[in-house]
């Protein structure tokens, strides 16, 4: 057998020189420029990228070539022996960790309202070795020591109570007491859990409220970043160290189709927080968990979901998230059913145990795409939150409605494009139907404790979200 190792060697380096000619030959006549683009939000994106390409500012992720990432399942079964049902068969199935969306009303999430309902969902779940993260959104403190009654003051039990008063302000446009009493509120009660559980993560500074509303990656980064400052702030008052503080904060991101924008702004994510824990005086590195896209999903062939699903969980795993939440391909349509989460499990575990993504730390970097847009996101997004800042901070720009300015700005540039090309629905359309089928649970509700505190509601212009597919869903 003859020696091919040499091969590529055999074959002088092409210069960019070379690329542009070739690239012009098939212009006839345009001009280069004619081939530059830019994101929502006025990122360029260059035709073709030269090999000289600066090292990324950033700590990677962990490698774990075993499990690189976590598969972490959603659970929102309004019924809480149902939920428990599905968490269970979620770990059985492959999944690593749960995130437990409450909500005492029963419609998006899981009727609890007590530590023996949130005690019935964990049933038979061991917290040391399966980790449970909480959504519960403005009733966060109350929840966060209802899951810690439920670990049962375990030292080594793995929780993340995700507090994030900010996200549920942005959204509803309405805070029950102060906002600013809610953030103190939740690192009083965080600052409290953490000496019981050391490894715990309480508050997660999320930026998905912009990326569901509409927004671009810049401006999710950046709200992402202020909520991280604001958050730590709050737990440095209690008395937490800042290194403490920092630590006990995670990053959330969301995770669309657009899997190199994806990747990039993960990576962005990184550099981001590195240079702000820098500047805070600490050393601590970022843990990110990202969450799929709602906006994204389809109603109409919501068949072609499961690639858009795909696309989200392999940008999220290059770009180095932590822990990853996936949806259901019939999310937009009802709670997803015994397959449909099975499909949600088994689309990770297909990238981590067959495509290997894990086997590489940062596998994206040194491609001069990757690398530009990673760092043109960090700059716009290290921009916009400087300006968040010199606002007077986060709650400040999302009460005079700075936040919501740019989230329209955005959303603006995107209907200018014209219809967008979602497959399924304006690329592509079914001839036939091919109807899915969802849980459509009985109503169940639970008495819970009041989430207002003393004083005047905290009001801004709220970021509904939105989803793409929507207006031309209803136009056919």
């Amino acid at each position: 057998m003859s020696d091919t190792s040499n091969t590529l060697g055999e074959f002088p380096a092409a210069t960019v020189a070379q690329w542009r000619a070739l690239v012009e030959k098939t212009l006839k006549g345009a001009p280069f420029d004619s081939l530059k683009r830019t994101t929502l939000e006025g990122l360029p994106i260059d035709p073709l990228y030269d090999g000289d390409i600066a090292a990324p500012g950033f700590a990677p992720r962990p490698h774990d070539a075993e499990r690189p990432w976590d598969i972490r399942s959603v659970i929102a079964h309004p019924d809480p022996a149902l939920a428990n049902a599905e968490l269970l068969a979620d770990l059985e199935g492959g999944a690593a960790s749960a995130l437990i969306v409450i909500d005492p009303t029963g419609e998006h999430g899981v009727a609890v309202g007590s530590a023996e309902e949130l005690g019935r969902v964990l049933d038979g779940v061991m917290l040391e070795f399966a980790p449970a993260a909480l959504d519960a959104g403005f009733l966060g403190p109350k929840a966060a020591d209802w899951l810690a009654a439920t670990a049962k003051s375990s030292p080594t039990a793995l929780l993340s109570f995700h507090l994030d008063p900010l996200s549920s302000f942005a959204r509803d446009g309405v805070s029950p007491g102060p906002v600013e009493s809610h953030v103190v509120s939740a690192a009083t009660v965080g600052a409290r859990l953490i000496a019981t559980y050391p490894k715990a993560g309480l508050f997660l500074a999320s930026g998905r409220v912009v990326h569901e509303a509409g927004g671009g990656e810049a401006g999710e980064l950046a709200f992402a970043l202020a909520a991280a400052l604001t958050y730590a702030k709050a737990l440095v008052r209690t008395g937490l160290p800042m290194r403490e503080a920092f630590a006990a904060i995670h990053l959330g991101l969301s995770a669309d189709t657009d899997y190199f924008a994806t990747l990039s702004k993960h990576r962005a994510a990184r550099l981001l927080w590195t240079r702000l824990v820098t500047a805070c005086g600490v050393d601590v590195p970022a843990r990110i968990e990202a969450r799929s896209s709602q906006r994204m999903l389809a109603a109409q062939d919501p068949w072609t979901n499961m690639l858009r699903l795909s696309s989200a969980a392999f940008g999220a795993a290059v770009g180095g998230a932590d822990a990853v939440v996936l949806g259901a391909f019939t999310d937009p349509l009802g709670l997803p059913t015994e397959f449909a989460r099975r499909q949600t499990r088994n689309a990770q575990l297909v990238l981590m145990e067959e495509a290997h993504l894990g086997r590489v730390s940062d596998p994206a970097a040194g491609s001069g795409y990757v690398e530009a847009l990673t760092d043109e996101m960090a700059r716009a997004a290290w921009t916009q939150f400087q300006a968040i800042e010199a606002a007077g901070g986060l709650i400040a720009a999302l009460a005079a409605g700075k936040i919501a300015a740019q989230v329209e700005a955005v959303c603006a540039a995107r209907d200018a494009g014209g219809p967008p090309k979602i497959v399924g629905v304006t690329a592509f359309p079914p001839t036939q139907d091919a109807p899915v089928e969802v849980q459509h649970p009985a109503p169940r509700t639970a008495q819970a404790p009041s989430t207002r505190l003393p004083g005047p509601d905290g009001h801004c212009p709220p970021l509904r979200p939105i989803r793409l597919a929507e207006p031309h869903e209803a136009a056919r």
